[in-house]
């Protein structure tokens, strides 16, 4: 049985569990923080056509990043940057923002970037 923060009790059986599994890859950020990849968001990521074939390196800017920043638009995203010599799309930066839940962080979305967006920097290498 599993507990919703507000205490309700909900049942969920083990099929359920898997599917809930199978639709989410979780990855491991520079602090040790697993955040969630869902299916969804990883299509969405995908929509970027120079993002085909670099699933890879989303993986490593969030567990390698040279800076993290606060989104201006929202305070609860941040934006894990890290530079690369030769993409697609010549040199740019990667950006993977994660929206940052106390329980459940998740990625919202990756793509090439000229250069390191504007906000609070959070973490430099």
């Amino acid at each position: 049985m599993l507990y919703s923060p507000a205490g309700l009790e909900e049942q969920i059986d083990s099929a359920s569990l898997r599917k809930v599994a199978e639709m989410a890859k979780v990855l491991q950020d520079c602090f040790g923080r697993a955040v969630r990849l869902t299916d969804e968001r990883t299509a969405h990521v995908l929509d970027h056509t120079e993002m085909e074939g670099q699933l890879d390196k989303l993986e490593e800017v969030l567990h390698e990043p040279d800076v993290i920043v606060r989104s201006q638009r929202d305070h609860d995203v941040h934006l894990y940057h890290k530079h690369y010599a030769a993409t697609p799309v010549t040199e740019k930066y990667l950006l993977a923002a994660v929206k940052v839940t106390e329980h459940d962080p998740f990625v919202v979305t990756a793509f090439f970037t000229d250069e390191i967006k504007r906000g609070e920097r959070l973490w430099e290498k």
